[in-house]
């Protein structure tokens, strides 16, 4: 228990939670099976993309960053702020985010490169080639 309380945080505690929920008895049905069958679909997507391309580049989030603990009192700003990285867990596939400038706030914005199923060396390659057009991008604290 201590353990448990000490290691995870409030946002990764409501994620357990949620998932715990929705694998209980009633729900497995209606939310899991319904959920494994959308995984696939998207597996199927991202293998259909991938016999036409080698790597995906996306943004990271739906907007810049934001500062820390800033959006840590609405979880559902913190859930969306995921959406954009969630599909490759979904897929299985590797991904990498990249910083690749600064806002006008001075905070980072990010790039998010996904490749096909074990292709991890042409993700590495690509985020390399990325941060040697953009430069190092420096933690401001």
């Amino acid at each position: 228990m201590k353990t448990r309380n000490e290691g995870f945080g409030k946002e990764v505690k409501r994620r357990i939670i949620l998932g715990t929920y929705s694998l209980s008895s009633g729900y497995y049905d209606a939310y899991y099976l319904k959920a494994l069958k959308g995984r696939t679909l998207i597996i199927e997507d991202f293998k259909k993309a991938f016999s036409r391309v080698n790597a995906i580049v996306t943004p990271v989030t739906t907007t810049t960053a934001f500062r820390l603990g800033e959006k840590i009192s609405n979880p559902l700003e913190m859930y969306m702020a995921d959406i954009l990285t969630s599909s490759a867990n979904l897929a299985g596939i590797p991904g990498i985010s990249v910083p690749v400038g600064r806002d006008g706030n001075g905070l980072p914005i990010g790039l998010q490169i996904m490749g096909s199923h074990f292709q991890e060396k042409t993700v590495f390659n690509v985020a390399k080639a990325v941060e040697s057009v953009c430069g190092p991008i420096t933690p401001k604290l």
